[in-house]
């Protein structure tokens, strides 16, 4: 069931409530003595006018209260925002732990229809517009509201006319807050999507920057990041131009009660109706609360920027994560059974139609094909990155979907087409995987890999830092690498989808050495489009268009005449011709 952004909230406070509680509480005590001074003015005020008043009997003790209130009320302030601050860093530390716990459980079909920077925007942003409104607003809602029961009672029970005039714009200003309130919130939202938009391309172009530079394609991406820019602007300018409205409005309001208020206090003080100290109360009590009824002005204002942040966050988090299924009983091994399996992504054609094949345990499987055959695809299935409907995969004698997902991620060793490193030192990388990895368990995956010469000329060896996504090696040294990392993690299936692509020949050969040593410890599955790898393999797959079209050893299926024959003949002769075309270009 998905929850609104009110009962988000209301869920987050648990735990906060009793500080936001203190902090009302303090915020009401520090009210109390603030109104207590114009009290105190009126006495002392009157009892100058009739004579009554005395240096040391009426004049010193109220000018010593008004100092002791003051500084209570400062002192109850201070509370109130300790208290208030405490709450909303508490409950937004939350808000953030369960918008990142969520989004790194979502299913990756939603990430992959979603804009990464307009998932930063929500997490960082709106965020922060969450934490603004429940450090200061919320409480600031409380302070407004005990303002107006306290003041508008006390001079009723003073004047009920002069409390007529001195509060007659208070309903107009109030009103014209709500309507500000509606107009804002949509540009707010507005505002919010494009920002969102523009953080987008930011991130786009700085993770891309390399793509852009290498292609002279900088103009155009200028020319695009100053259109959302230009959109950006266009939509915060109308948002400040309903704030310059509502502000000039709430102003002429606020002078033109409080005008009132002197005007009306004047005239019957005149007329004798009216006690020099009840007008200064009045007066008083009138500017005490028309600006903070002006204020609630902001307050909804920020109320509605969090309600739409809060909206924005509640889209992420109303979404189904993955399912989690029990905690295996045992680990996740035995054959692949693939079974008349059919998968298609969101909007597109079939990738996996109605496929069939067994992978035994234990076995080195070749999956081979052009692009879009379906070989990644399927082991995005095998490791339930995304789940099928149509047909059935069982690892040993259980279904894949009644799995746990975590167990059978755990039970695969996975180097992608794309491998990614993150910002960390070398080891930092290589034990992902693996965390208690000893020392010689490191260089040992390393070797296999043939990459640990390479570390170890770097200038800090395995404590070298990787830059962002391994910009600072090379393609082949962060295959190597994540070859590496899968190697040291000893995993009960191991995939290389097309991960040899990026190494030379003699690397390749010596990472094959490697596996080799390891046949028949660990099923494993090579996505290859270089034939040189299939030898290796006990059995080939070779798929089109998401079928098995051929399948068997490298010997039976270069006996006959069919695709993988072909395909080998051509491979080998382009390769011949590359051969001779390079030797006669030294040779010239």
């Amino acid at each position: 069931m998905q929850k609104s952004a009110r009962q988000t909230l209301w869920e987050l406070t648990a735990g906060q409530r009793a500080r936001y509680a203190a902090a009302i509480a303090a915020m009401a005590i520090g009210t109390v003595f603030l109104l207590f001074v114009p009290y105190v003015m009126q006495l002392a005020l009157d009892a100058l006018a009739t004579g009554e008043a005395s240096l040391t009997g009426i004049l010193i003790p109220a000018g010593l209260a008004i100092v002791v209130a003051h500084a209570v009320h400062g002192f109850f302030t201070y509370l109130r925002g300790r208290w208030a601050a405490a709450a909303s860093e508490g409950i937004v530390r939350q808000l953030r732990h369960r918008l990142y716990e969520r989004l790194e459980r979502l299913p990756c079909d939603y990430h992959d229809h979603v804009d990464t920077g307009d998932l930063v925007q929500r997490c960082s942003s709106d965020v922060e517009t969450v934490r603004v409104f429940l450090a200061s607003q919320v409480v600031e809602i409380a302070r407004v509201s005990l303002f107006v029961a306290v003041a508008i009672p006390i001079m009723l029970w003073q004047d009920f006319r002069m409390t007529f005039v001195s509060a007659c714009i208070l309903p107009v200003l109030v009103v014209s807050a709500v309507v500000f309130f509606r107009k804002v919130r949509t540009a707010f939202q507005e505002m919010e999507e494009s920002e969102g938009q523009l953080t987008t391309v930011i991130q786009e172009n700085l993770t891309g920057i390399r793509v852009v530079r290498a292609f002279g394609r900088q103009d155009f991406e200028i020319a695009k990041f100053l259109a959302r820019n230009g959109e950006f602007r266009d939509l915060e300018f109308r948002l400040f131009q309903i704030f310059a409205k509502f502000w000039a409005l709430s102003d002429f309001l606020v002078f033109l009660q409080t005008g009132l208020a002197l005007i009306g206090g004047a005239y019957f003080v005149l007329r004798g109706e009216l006690t020099l100290g009840q007008w200064v109360l009045f007066f008083w009590l009138v500017r005490t609360i028309i600006w903070p009824v002006r204020h609630i002005g902001r307050v909804l204002a920020d109320s509605s920027k969090a309600t739409v942040a809060i909206g924005r966050i509640q889209e992420v988090l109303n979404k189904d994560a993955e399912s989690e299924e029990a905690s295996p009983d045992s680990p996740v091994r035995g054959t692949i059974e693939v079974k008349d399996l059919s998968f298609s992504y969101r909007d597109c054609q079939p990738a996996i139609n109605n496929l069939s094949l067994t992978i035994r345990e234990g076995e080195t499987v070749a999956l081979l094909g052009p692009p879009g055959a379906g070989k990644s695809t399927l082991v995005n299935l095998l490791v339930r990155l995304y789940d099928y409907e149509d047909g059935s995969i069982h690892i040993g004698k259980d279904e894949l979907r009644t799995l746990n997902r975590d167990a059978v991620r755990d039970a695969f060793g996975m180097v992608l087409q794309d491998p990614f490193l993150f910002s960390r030192s070398v080891r930092e990388n290589v034990v992902i995987g693996k965390s208690s990895a000893a020392e010689h368990e490191v260089e040992e995956s390393a070797r296999a890999a043939d990459i640990h010469e390479n570390i170890i000329e770097f200038e800090d060896g395995y404590e070298t830092m990787v830059g962002e996504r391994g910009v600072t090696l090379s393609g082949g040294q962060r295959q190597r690498l994540a070859i590496a990392r899968a190697l040291l993690k000893q995993p009960t299936f191991l995939v290389l989808d097309d991960s040899l692509s990026a190494v030379d020949t003699k690397t390749e050969a010596q990472i094959l050495r490697a596996l080799a040593a390891r046949r028949g410890k660990q099923t494993t599955i090579l996505i290859a489009h270089r034939l040189s790898s299939t030898r290796l393999a006990d059995r080939i797959f070779l798929l089109d268009h998401g079928r098995l079209i051929q399948q068997g050893t490298h010997e039976e299926l270069i006996a006959i005449d069919g695709p993988y024959r072909r395909l080998w003949r051509i491979q080998g002769t382009l390769e011949e011709e590359i051969e001779r075309d390079l030797s006669g270009a030294t040779d010239r």
